[in-house]
């Protein structure tokens, strides 16, 4: 099996002489034509005709897009935004890692000017954010946790325990009563990760 390049619907593959029909193809006029998008596979028969066939892998297309929600972990901050891997567009995960941008304007909907970076996120915090744009030439999806539904699901304190929120900018451990800054989530149940 050699998989090749994407495949739009409709393309003409091969003439009927050169393959036979297989999986997401139909044949019209002697040849053959895919009936999906994605990926052509050839795969050689003993007894003659390769067959074709065109195979939609769901996940390997599926890209965050603009407005779609993602669960992201968050890997350096500094004081003008903090960088992250997204790792779910909505509840299904990602085979590859997207890197994305949270930029200090884009935290909050409110007082953007007060917002500082390190009271909003710290490595290692799982956040529910928003693709507001594709990004630049390095594949930097651009962030957004403006809305109240977006913003730090899961944090750990210093002790290593998973903090509780105890308003929308703070989280606390409960094993040491530490309080930490964060720009906090009011999850919707829809989008908890188990």
């Amino acid at each position: 099996r050699q998989p090749l390049s994407p495949r739009p619907v409709g393309e003409r593959l091969c003439s009927v002489d050169e393959a036979t029909a297989g999986g997401g193809t139909y044949t019209r006029h002697g040849f053959i034509f895919s009936s999906l998008a994605g990926c052509l596979e050839k795969r050689s028969e003993d007894n003659g005709l390769p067959v074709v066939s065109v195979v939609r892998d769901a996940e390997s297309q599926l890209l965050p897009d603009v407005g779609a929600v993602v669960t992201c972990k968050v890997c350096s901050i500094n004081s003008r935004f903090a960088k992250v891997h997204i790792l779910y567009v909505g509840s299904t995960p990602l085979k590859s890692t997207f890197r994305g941008t949270i930029r200090r304007e884009d935290i909050r909907a409110t007082e953007k000017d007060k917002v500082e970076v390190y009271k909003s996120f710290r490595p290692g915090d799982i956040v529910l954010a928003k693709v507001i744009s594709l990004g630049d030439a390095q594949s930097n999806y651009l962030l957004s946790t403006a809305e109240n539904e977006l913003g730090v699901v899961v944090a750990r304190s210093e002790a290593g325990v998973h903090m509780v929120p105890i308003s929308w900018c703070e989280m606390q451990c409960p094993r040491t009563h530490t309080k930490d800054f964060r720009k906090v989530a009011r999850v919707q149940p829809q989008f908890l990760q188990t």
